[in-house]
């Protein structure tokens, strides 16, 4: 909980605006007689205002980074005397438009001539999005291949950093790009502690910081303190709820929103998740997902693969989970997270008996634990036990289970969505050694269930990969 401050929207100027604001840099406007005011909140003004050749900056989801930053390459690049290009690598297609976007929406707002050029080839390992200025000076903004930086020479951003499937490999191509001038901007929100963005962090935090890297950090909390929510506000139509939170209630609005209280603390509060507890590391499963603008939920009637299905059964306090997996060649797709809470049974089996008469569908693997145990039965009386199996979760069955399914997000054989509710689930299993020497999984149960999408996808895959001939379980 952070201490309550009352700012609201009103015509009133709010405190969090520096009586020398306009004089720190010519840039930003003095407030006017008609309440106008600067255009960029303190955190983001240092940012804008901090032209190190490398900057680092881990920062809370959603506080208008990405906004600044567009409003540093803007005026940076249409000066005369600038001499460079500028190479935008956003995580997907869809970042890279909206990057693109904001530059041009400064463009207007400082009254600076830029003519939006659209998607262009830009060589045989990129397009991107560009945005020209009177200088000839041009802003690319690409998604995320690592390989489009080569050869490039300019300023580098790299937006949402911990984000992209090697970030490691990203900044090893786009650092040499500012040899010859420029510099090289890295922000992002955490993606647990064995990535490389933390590993970049750290070396500045605890290590002396080597690579000589200007530092800013900005929570949730601190983002509030400079105002966030009253700029926030004035975006927000007059009948939204938020309207009425201060800062306190905000704060704890955001929270109670997210999956659970590491992803708080991660998305919001600047503290990297620990992987060395969690049995899936974020590095694994950011490797594994969609990329925003893939259409993963294709109609399961036209899936030219086989189908896989897994069930994890819940009722009240756990979600009924359907995870449904195609086979193309080697690798696993995920077209279907169906999510059912407080259904009845029937409800249940009325939608997943349809997905089971489809002709694709090779194998269900069934949670037939406590209440599950009917609801299987039922199942393969109405679909046959040689597509339906039930499994019941043991200590050494979960093992069978979850092994199975790190592997696959090793060998990068498996596609999934890129959900917050999917990671957390993902994530929240842990494996501990009982006094007995024994291995056992286990997850807190959260507001959002008990890990039962891990469960759903991991029996899933174990479908993928069993069938059942003569009561006998053998590999396909």
């Amino acid at each position: 909980m952070i201490a309550r401050r009352t700012i609201r929207s009103s015509s009133v100027r709010p405190s969090y605006v520096p009586e020398d604001f306009a004089g720190r840099c010519k840039i930003f406007p003095a407030p006017t007689a008609d309440g106008r005011e600067p255009i960029l909140l303190a955190y983001q003004a240092d940012w804008v205002l901090d032209n190190s050749r490398l900057k680092i900056a881990e920062k809370s989801r959603q506080i208008g980074w990405t906004w600044s930053e567009g409003y540093k390459i803007v005026r940076e690049k249409s000066q005369m005397e600038s001499r460079l290009d500028h190479w935008i690598s956003s995580r997907d297609d869809i970042q890279a438009r909206l990057f693109l976007e904001d530059c041009k929406s400064f463009a207007g707002l400082l009254n600076i001539a830029a003519k939006d050029l659209g998607l262009m080839v830009i060589d045989d390992k990129c397009s991107a999005y560009v945005l020209s200025f009177a200088n000839g000076l041009r802003a690319h903004s690409m998604s995320s291949n690592p390989d489009a930086q080569a050869g490039k020479r300019g300023g580098r951003t790299l937006d949402e950093f911990a984000l992209h499937p090697d970030p490691r490999k990203l900044y090893s191509i786009a650092y040499p790009g500012i040899t010859w001038g420029g510099s090289l901007s890295i922000f992002s929100t955490h993606r647990g502690t064995a990535n490389f963005f933390n590993e970049l962090i750290n070396e500045v935090k605890h290590k002396n910081n080597p690579k000589q890297f200007s530092l800013h950090s900005v929570t949730l909390e601190a983002a509030l303190a400079d105002g966030f929510l009253y700029k926030l506000q004035k975006k927000l139509p007059a009948n939204d709820p938020r309207q009425q939170m201060d800062e306190g209630e905000y704060f704890n609005f955001i929270k109670a929103g997210c999956a659970d209280e590491e992803t708080f603390a991660q998305e919001f509060c600047c503290i990297p998740s620990d992987d060395n507890s969690a049995f899936l590391t974020y590095e694994l499963i950011t490797g594994c997902q969609y990329r925003a603008e893939e259409n993963w939920q294709t109609d399961l009637s036209d899936a030219k693969g086989k189908l896989f299905l897994g069930v994890d059964i819940g009722r009240v306090k756990d979600l009924t989970v359907i995870w449904v997996l195609e086979q193309l060649g080697d690798v696993m797709f995920t077209r279907r997270v169906i999510e059912m809470r407080n259904e009845t049974f029937d409800s249940q089996e009325n939608i997943l008996y349809p997905i089971l008469a489809l002709p694709q569908v090779q194998r269900c693997c069934i949670d037939q634990t406590g209440i599950g145990r009917q609801f299987s039965e039922r199942a393969q009386s109405r679909h046959g036990k040689y597509k339906v199996e039930g499994v019941t979760f043991t200590g050494a069955v979960k093992e069978e289970l979850a092994y199975p399914l790190r592997a696959a997000f090793e060998d990068r054989t498996l596609r999934i969505p890129d959900n917050d509710h999917v990671r957390s689930d993902l994530r929240a299993i842990k494996k501990e050694t009982t006094a007995s020497g024994n291995i056992r999984f286990s997850a807190d149960r959260g507001a959002n269930g008990h890990a039962d999408r891990f469960w759903a996808l991991a029996l899933a895959l174990h479908a993928g990969k069993t069938k059942q001939e003569m009561g006998a379980v053998v590999d396909i």
